[in-house]
């Protein structure tokens, strides 16, 4: 019932900032886009999800069709009706497109979606800021890279942050708006605005290393593993003193495979190269030696632990 009155009020509320952003434009229908695609559609905004193929589309589209139907469920349990309702009007709201100029040429918003690669991003958004009209603010998804680099290369870095969503979107209530000193105080106000109409708690942060959580997150993950490479404890003695003595929901060593080696080494070594001088971006040797073996935690069974289906 709460989630129900708050997506109606999402829909009948709109400040003058929220109505600016009404056509969206996801660019990347993995995980993360079609997430952010879903809560964009379930809450009223015209959403245009880009992939490089048909298939994908429909893959990202499929993804959407099932999570809305899990929304709808526990938004209308008892009404059947309603609950076909608010997908089918959702869904209609959502369409895919190959090619870039047709996907924003009405948009108000392009978040980028996308692989966690510089050159890639570069090369994007150099390409969106010559098809995109004048009044299209840009925002990156990133986790980890710079908004103020990704933005260098577009002539609006005054209409340019960042919108880091987490996994899993639909459901994870947080969003960081990334404010790069040359944002501009409209687009920030306008960022805020469109994240609390799709149903997230906005927090803002400068454009620095990992913006708050991961920055707080992936050295505390990282330290973790240096203690149980030193022999100072042991994995399964980490996990339980942090859960059991901190209140945290998993421990740094289960959280580090459940997000995946792959990604967090990645993070850190970005950052390790950016900022050689800092000690708590030193990659971890047992994580690389762990990808090599390619695993990579959860999502190959096996990381710091075995994992069974």
């Amino acid at each position: 019932m709460a989630l129900n009155l708050f997506i109606k009020r999402s829909l009948s509320t709109s400040s003058p900032m929220n109505a600016v952003i009404k056509n969206v434009t996801v660019i990347g229908g993995g995980l993360m886009g079609s997430g952010i695609a879903q809560v964009a559609a379930q809450t009223g905004h015209n959403v245009t999800i880009v992939e490089v193929n048909p298939d994908l589309i429909k893959k990202a589209e499929d993804s959407i069709a099932k999570n809305l139907v899990r929304v709808a469920k526990k938004l209308h349990k008892d009404d059947p009706q309603a609950a076909n309702k608010f997908v089918s009007e959702s869904q209609a709201r959502i369409k895919g497109c190959t090619d870039i100029a047709e996907a924003v040429k009405d948009s108000d918003l392009v978040v980028e979606a996308i692989v966690e690669n510089m050159d890639v991003k570069h090369k994007l958004f150099k390409n969106l800021d010559e098809v995109a009209p004048p009044k299209t603010m840009f925002a990156s998804n990133t986790s980890s890279l710079s908004i103020t680099e990704i933005a260098s290369v577009t002539k609006r870095k005054d209409r340019f942050g960042g919108l880091h969503f987490f996994n899993p979107v639909p459901v994870m209530k947080l969003l960081e708006v990334v404010r790069t000193p040359e944002t501009s105080q409209e687009t920030y106000e306008a960022f805020m605005a469109w994240g609390k109409a799709v149903g997230k708690t906005c927090v803002t942060c400068k454009d620095t290393p990992g913006f708050i959580v991961n920055r707080l997150l992936v050295p505390y993950i990282a330290e973790a593993i240096r203690m149980m490479e030193r022999g100072d404890a042991s994995p399964r003695d980490i996990d339980t003193a942090m859960k059991l003595g901190a209140g945290y929901p998993m421990g740094p060593i289960e959280l580090a495979d459940y997000v995946g080696h792959d990604t967090s080494h990645a993070i850190m070594q970005g950052w390790h190269k950016k900022f050689p001088d800092n000690p708590l971006f030193k990659p971890n040797e047992s994580v690389q030696k762990l990808i090599d073996e390619k695993k990579l935690g959860v999502k190959t069974g096996e990381g710091f632990y075995k994992y069974t289906k």
